[in-house]
């Protein structure tokens, strides 16, 4: 079964990631419940979530219901069966070569991808992804040899890449989808009405080499909820709070230039932005964080769930398109990860160098990374 327009991640409800209120183990069981029930379809997991937990609670809650009525996304890369964790940086991924070298790559994923399909209670993923990969896991022909036997094999139907978990990546994926598209049927980006940069830059490419593109942080840290409001209190652990002071109030602004668009379709402000995005050709798919945030007046999550699993069939026009994208327009409002102009020295789990690879890239799409890929003001 091939990916649906909407889909629901294990990362909802905070049970996995630091936000909101997190949902205790019953909660989240009735929320992926509760996601088949009113019609969504894909679900995906990533076994680094609890380090396996998540696909766990996959395999429970869906254990009763026919497994071809549902497309099952799992990913792997995090290696946190032999490798140990760097705090809030995570387990390094099997690609690091203080770990193991390239003729090991076959064997730690057909291990991670059964123990993942263990844990799901399944046989096979509809489609397998590799899971916030190093610069070796967008350019090595061992990783994607590797990972296309596991397809041979029979464990996935279909493969993909899941660039994380920052914002960035550009060129990296590019590349990616320029050497093994061949092999790929799905990429992941960040994209959203309020955060158009640097996604959009990947969307030629996936749309020449025909790849899909399943895109994450729709809501934009919760805006597109419509109950993070100027003043919202985030939790100590929360991670939208290393966004920048003050990106509450700038957005909520822009959403407010927005919201005549959703309210001339009858629309919520999540489902204009999931219809934005999927207004974009390689955009099949959209999977917005859920989250139950802090306090009584919250919208529940139940709520938030409902309205994704409701996204109507209506196509945005041109203009109306043109129109969010210009409200929204955040250009060189953050650093970013991957092949960067700004680092320098050695390479980091999530960001390196331009190689001259990289750079040819840049040149091929028309990228320029000193004025396209870089840092000139904070989000506003």
């Amino acid at each position: 079964m091939n990916l649906t327009r909407t889909a629901f991640g294990t990362w909802n409800g905070g049970r996995f990631m630091h936000f909101g209120t997190p949902l205790e183990e019953g909660h989240f069981a009735e929320l992926l419940r509760r996601a088949y029930d009113r019609g969504i379809r894909t679900f995906m997991t990533a076994d680094a979530y609890g380090s396996g937990a998540a696909d766990s609670a996959i395999g429970s809650a869906l254990k009763d219901v026919p497994r071809d009525s549902y497309c099952l996304v799992g990913m792997i890369g995090h290696d946190f069966y032999a490798g140990l964790r760097d705090g809030q940086k995570g387990f390094p991924r099997f690609t690091d070569p203080r770990i193991r070298q390239a003729s090991g790559y076959f064997d730690y994923v057909r291990m991670a991808t059964e123990k993942a399909l263990e844990r799901c209670q399944t046989d096979h993923f509809d489609c397998l992804m590799l899971h916030n990969p190093d610069s070796i896991g967008y350019s090595s022909d061992a990783v994607w040899k590797a990972m296309h036997r596991l397809k041979e094999e029979k464990l996935t139907s279909m493969l993909g890449v899941a660039p994380g978990p920052a914002n960035g990546f550009t060129l990296d994926l590019i590349l990616c989808l320029e050497r093994f598209a061949e092999l790929l049927d799905w990429a992941m980006i960040i994209l959203n009405p309020l955060e158009p940069w640097p996604g959009h830059l990947v969307l030629p490419a996936a749309q020449k080499h025909g790849v899909s593109l399943i895109t994450r942080v729709v809501d934009y840290g919760g805006l597109f909820h419509d109950d993070v409001k100027p003043g919202h209190e985030f939790g100590p652990r929360d991670h939208r709070t290393f966004r920048p002071a003050g990106w509450v109030e700038a957005g909520s602004e822009k959403l407010e230039k927005l919201r005549p668009i959703a309210e001339r379709h009858g629309l919520t402000m999540l489902q204009l932005a999931c219809l934005w995005n999927l207004a974009h050709s390689p955009v099949k798919s959209v999977v917005p964080t859920l989250i139950q945030e802090v306090g009584t007046t919250a919208k529940p999550i139940e709520t938030k769930l409902d309205e994704l699993a409701a996204l109507p069939e209506i196509e945005l026009s041109g203009e109306e398109v043109r129109t969010i994208a210009d409200i929204g327009d955040n250009k060189g409002c953050m650093a970013l990860k991957g092949g960067n102009p700004a680092h320098s020295g050695d390479p980091l789990p999530d960001q390196w160098s331009l190689t001259n690879d990289l750079l040819d890239v840049a040149t091929r799409w028309k990228i320029a990374p000193d004025q396209d890929l870089v840092r000139t003001h904070v989000a506003a």
